[in-house]
């Protein structure tokens, strides 16, 4: 049996104990992306006492769920868990601050992810299943085929799919598990995938309002060398993901994007594959700026985020210094 197996058998044994004890919370990142929310549908769909849940919905996780008429409960702080909450799943969260939930105390976790950070502190009772794969999407796609293929409908497929296609950029920073998982969620031949590409491009359209913010953005951007680097900056209040993998196809070896708003300033990086061949890890940069500065920060090494108190100047030049110390050509 291999590590994998393992791992899969594992997280079964505690998903059936934790249904024993009550019901179970499968939570989506906060970032709401399509990865985290098609997991989480996914996951809770094989299971009767589970539901799929978190802070909030991207758009494009938002229309998708919505058509695919998947259930999904938004939460709020303060938190109100179910009475008798047999185990809360974290699903691609790098540290619980990333879920922004009040969790209770005393109920088991299990964390499913893919970053190459990790800020969870795990108890007796808990589990952690942490692949390094392109997309948490994997991980799912896995236990369920190997423990409930039932739950492998078209329309979680779909979702599932939707998510390995948005968090490996199109399947530009795949890797070949990403393949496997995609060979095997369209084996069925029920799922068209040309058309389902079309269908999330048309969703992940912009609005004028946002095609204003996205060009906002661009006229904001600015070029800084930080040390063999060269990075890109810019404020915006939205979209800014979008906004980093558009500047980043300027030439630029980073993109930093940042938004403040009540009080916490967001950082969000991204990469180009060859810098983080030559050593720049954006996970690992974000997570040690957490911990000098405080905050939350972690994920891959070419697509990362920080939240923290400090203010956009602060956090840019933590950014800035954070980069600079990185010599091109070694590890991060």
């Amino acid at each position: 049996m291999s590590n994998r197996e393992a791992d899969l058998d594992a997280l079964h044994d505690w998903l059936k104990a934790a249904g024993q004890r009550g019901a179970i919370a499968v939570v989506c990142g906060a970032n709401g992306d399509m990865d985290t929310v098609a997991s989480a549908v996914g996951l809770a769909a094989s299971m009767p006492r589970a539901m799929a849940c978190g802070r909030h919905l991207g758009r494009l996780a938002k229309r998708l769920v919505e058509h695919e008429g998947a259930p999904f409960r938004k939460m709020t702080r303060p938190t109100a868990w179910p009475v008798e909450l047999g185990g809360i799943v974290a699903v691609d969260a790098a540290a619980p601050g990333q879920l922004d939930l009040d969790l209770p105390d005393n109920v088991p976790v299990c964390v499913l992810d893919h970053h190459a950070t990790d800020g969870w502190v795990l108890g007796e009772h808990d589990l952690a299943l942490r692949w390094p794969v392109a997309a948490t999407t994997e991980i799912v796609t896995a236990y369920l085929t190997r423990h409930q293929p039932k739950a492998l409908t078209p329309e979680v497929r779909r979702l599932l799919m939707a998510g390995l296609i948005t968090d490996t950029g199109r399947f530009r920073h795949a890797q070949a598990s990403a393949f496997h998982t995609a060979n095997v969620l369209l084996a069925p031949d029920d799922i068209d995938h040309r058309t389902l590409v079309e269908h999330l491009e048309e969703e992940d359209g912009v609005s004028s309002s946002e095609h204003g913010a996205l060009l906002a953005g661009l006229q904001r951007s600015k070029s800084t060398d930080a040390g063999p680097w060269r990075m890109v900056s810019t404020r915006a209040g939205t979209l800014e993901g979008r906004l980093a993998s558009l500047l980043l196809g300027t030439g630029a070896d980073l993109v930093i994007v940042i938004r403040h708003r009540e009080g916490r300033t967001r950082v969000t990086g991204r990469a180009r594959a060859s810098a983080c061949r030559e050593g720049l890890h954006l996970g690992v940069l974000f997570e040690k700026a957490a911990e000098a500065h405080g905050g939350e920060g972690g994920g891959h090494d070419g697509a990362a985020g920080w939240t923290s108190s400090l203010d956009p100047v602060a956090a840019e030049t933590a950014v800035l210094a954070a980069v600079a110390s990185v010599k091109r050509g070694t590890s991060a």
